[in-house]
C-alpha cells in the first residue's frame, strides 16, 4: 500500500519543474522544445541526454537511461520511491497526505518532526561554535592536524559542544522545548540527583544524519586525552538507533549511485578524509558489526560494497560476517586489504588519494580474502598444519559457484600455497561439504559442486528484469494504454520468468490478483507487480517510453542473433525497425531525428 495518497503524489508531480530539477545537477541547453546536456548516468563528451519539460521525461540516446522526475531523483540520489516523493515534496513546497493515518500515528509523526527540528538547530549551534569560539581552538587544531579539509568539515556540519553544563539546555528552553523533549532527542540528560544538563560538553561533534540529511543524533569525540570516554554517541532513543545508522550516507548516496559502488569504513574521520580526497561514495559503520539494517541501506546506495575496515582481527571478522550477510541479499561485497596497523584516513594523508584508489581497485572477493586469511594464519611448514588449513578451506571452495573465475582463482591459490593437487581442494558432494572433508560416496552423473551451488541464494533481479517488472506494473497502473501495449508485447520482449506474468495480466488487468496461478513463484511475481503498481504510480508518457525501450532491447537481441547466424536480410530489416523505434522515442521526447 502507498503511504501517500495518489492525489498528493500527483500534486507533487504537477509542481515539479523538470528542467530546473535536472538542471541543478547538469548543464542543460535549450534546443527547440527540449533541453539537452551531458548524461549524468554515463561518461560522454557529446550531449545525448534529453529532457522533455512538457511530459516531464528524460532520456539518454547514448545509454538508454530514462524516466520521470521521481526516477531521476531515485537514480541520482539513491532513494526509495517514498523517499523520492518526500524529497520532491520538500523541494517544491507540497504537503503530502498519508493514507489512513490514525490520530496516534499522526501525533507520533509530529513529535518526531519537532525533535528533529531541535536536533537540526543544535547541529547548527555546534557547527557555529566550532568555527567562531576561542574555546574551540584546540578542536580546530586537532582536526587540522588530521589533515581534514575545512570545506568538508563545514559540509558535514562538524561542530564543537561548549564545556558549560547547560548551554544547549538553556538555548532549547528559550526556543520553547521542554527539558524532557531535549532528553528524548539525546542532547540533554538527567542528573543523579535530579535536574538536567547537556549530554555533550567540550567535545567535537559529528551530526548523525539519515539518508535524507535529517539529523537524528550526534557522535562526539574528546579533544583532551584525560576525557573519558574517548567517543560518546547519542543514547538510543525514538529517533536514533546505532544499528541502523551509516555516517555520511546523506552525502554519499548520490555519488555511490553514480559510481555503482559504496566504500565502507569504520570511523568519522575516515569518511571525512576520503570525501576530502574526492571519494565521496564513502560511509562509516561506526564500529565493527555491520547490521542487517545497514546492509539494506548500503544495497539501496549501490550494488557493489567495498569494505575498507581497519586491518586488525576484529575488523577482518566484521568484514567476513558482513560478506556472508550481503551474499544472502544478492549484493557483491569486496574486501579492501589495508596495510596492517593503518586506517583509511592515515593512508590518504600519507600516500594520497591515488594510492588509496589503487587499493580499492585491488579489492578481493570475499572467498579469496578469507582463504588468504586462513593460509596466512596456518602453520604451512608441517603436514599437520597444511591438513588443518585444508579442512577449513574445503567448505569455502564448496560454497563458491562452479564454473566461475573466483572459484578457479581460489583453487589455484590454495593448491599453490598448500602444494597439493586440485582434487584435494575441490569438494565432491553435499556430505563432504558438511563434514569439511573429501567424500567417499559415489557422485554419479551430478556435478560435484551442485549441492553447494543449489544452496546459494537466488540472485537479485537483473536491471533488465527490474525494467520489465516496472513496465508490467505501469500497465496495471495505466490500464487504458496498458492493455494495448500488453497485446503488442511479444514472447521475445520479456525475460522467461516474466512471460507468465504478462499472460496473466492480459486476462486479468482489471484485477491482477484474481485467479492467481498455483505455481508459487508465478503468483509471487504477479503479486509483486500489482503491489508495485499501487505503491509507485506513473503516467502514460512514462509507460510509452518504457514500452519503446522494451522494443529496443528486443531488436538489439535479435540483431545479435542475426549477426551470429549471418542472416544479412534479417539484419537489414531489424536495423530499419530499430531506427523506426528510435524515431518514436525521439518524437516522444520532442526531438526530430
Amino acid at each position: 500500500m502507498a503511504i501517500f495518497t495518489r492525489g498528493s503524489v500527483e500534486h507533487v508531480k504537477d509542481a515539479i519543474d523538470m528542467v530546473e530539477l535536472v538542471g541543478a545537477r547538469i548543464h542543460l541547453r535549450r534546443v527547440g522544445t527540449r533541453h539537452v546536456g551531458l548524461c549524468p548516468f554515463h561518461d560522454e563528451r557529446t550531449p545525448s541526454f534529453s529532457v522533455n519539460a512538457e511530459h516531464g521525461l528524460y532520456y539518454c540516446f547514448g545509454c538508454g537511461a530514462s524516466g520521470d522526475a521521481i526516477s531521476f531523483v531515485r537514480e541520482t540520489e539513491g532513494l526509495a520511491f517514498a523517499e523520492a516523493i518526500e524529497h520532491l515534496a520538500d523541494r517544491y513546497g507540497v504537503e503530502l497526505e498519508r493514507e489512513e493515518e490514525d490520530p496516534r500515528a499522526e501525533e507520533d509523526r509530529r513529535r518526531r518532526d519537532r525533535l528533529m527540528r531541535l536536533l537540526d538547530r543544535t547541529a547548527t549551534f555546534y557547527a557555529r561554535y566550532l568555527w567562531d569560539s576561542a574555546e574551540a581552538r584546540a578542536a580546530r587544531d586537532h582536526l587540522a592536524a588530521r589533515g581534514l579539509d575545512e570545506q568538508v568539515l563545514r559540509a558535514f556540519r562538524v561542530g564543537y559542544a561548549p564545556s558549560a553544563w547547560n548551554r544547549v539546555l538553556l538555548a532549547g528552553q528559550r526556543d520553547g522545548y521542554a527539558p524532557e523533549e531535549m532528553v528524548a532527542a539525546g542532547v540533554a540528560q538527567t542528573g543523579r540527583r535530579g535536574g538536567y544538563f547537556d549530554r555533550f560538553r567540550a567535545r567535537i561533534t559529528f551530526p548523525l544524519a539519515d539518508a535524507r540529511g535529517r539529523v537524528l543524533g550526534f557522535g562526539a569525540r574528546a579533544v583532551r586525552d584525560s576525557q573519558k570516554p574517548k567517543y560518546l554517541n547519542s543514547s538510543e532513543n525514538e529517533l536514533y538507533r546505532k544499528g541502523r545508522h551509516l555516517f555520511g550516507i546523506d552525502r554519499a548516496r548520490a555519488p555511490a549511485a553514480r559510481a555503482g559502488r559504496v566504500i565502507v569504513v569504520e570511523g568519522y574521520t575516515d569518511v571525512l578524509a576520503l570525501h576530502g580526497a574526492g571519494l565521496d561514495e564513502s560511509v562509516a559503520i561506526m564500529g565493527t558489526a555491520l547490521t542487517p539494517e545497514q546492509l539494506v541501506e548500503l544495497g539501496r546506495a549501490a550494488t557493489t560494497v567495498l569494505m575498507a575496515l581497519d586491518a586488525d582481527a576484529s575488523g577482518q571478522e566484521a568484514m567476513l560476517r558482513a560478506a556472508r550477510a550481503a551474499t544472502e541479499r544478492g549484493m557483491e561485497l569486496r574486501v579492501v586489504a589495508l596495510p596492517e596497523g593503518s586506517d583509511p584516513a592515515e593512508l590518504v594523508a600519507a600516500d594520497g588519494a591515488p594510492a588509496f584508489e589503487r587499493l580499492l581497485e585491488g579489492a578481493l572477493s570475499v572467498p579469496e580474502f578469507e582463504a588468504r586469511r586462513v593460509l596466512d594464519a596456518a602453520d604451512l611448514g608441517t603436514a599437520h598444519g597444511r591438513d588443518r588449513a585444508l579442512e577449513r578451506l574445503r567448505p569455502l571452495v564448496a560454497a563458491t559457484p562452479q564454473r566461475s573465475v573466483v572459484r578457479d582463482e581460489l583453487v589455484r591459490l590454495v593448491t599453490d600455497r598448500l602444494e597439493v593437487p586440485a582434487s584435494y581442494v575441490t569438494p565432491g558432494t553435499a556430505s563432504e561439504v558438511s563434514r569439511g572433508g573429501p567424500s567417499t560416496e559415489p557422485v554419479g552423473g551430478r556435478d560435484r559442486g551442485a549441492a553447494a551451488e543449489a544452496r546459494l541464494p537466488r540472485p537479485s533481479p537483473s536491471p533488465v528484469e527490474r525494467a520489465e517488472r516496472a513496465f508490467l506494473a505501469m500497465c496495471v497502473g495505466q490500464p487504458r494504454l496498458g492493455r494495448e501495449l500488453l497485446e503488442r508485447v511479444g514472447e521475445d520482449d520479456l525475460s522467461e520468468r516474466l512471460r507468465p506474468v504478462r499472460a496473466h495480466l492480459v486476462d486479468h488487468l482489471d484485477d491482477p490478483l484474481a485467479a492467481l496461478p498455483e505455481d508459487p513463484d508465478e503468483a509471487a511475481l504477479i503479486t509483486e507487480v500489482a503491489m508495485l503498481a499501487e505503491s509507485e504510480p506513473s503516467s502514460e508518457p512514462v509507460l510509452q517510453l518504457s514500452f519503446l525501450q522494451l522494443e529496443l532491447r528486443r531488436v538489439d537481441r535479435q540483431l545479435r542473433s542475426a549477426a551470429q547466424e549471418r542472416e544479412f536480410e534479417r539484419q537489414r530489416l531489424l536495423l530499419e525497425e530499430r531506427e523506426r523505434t528510435r524515431a518514436q522515442v525521439a518524437e516522444l521526447m520532442g526531438e526530430a531525428r
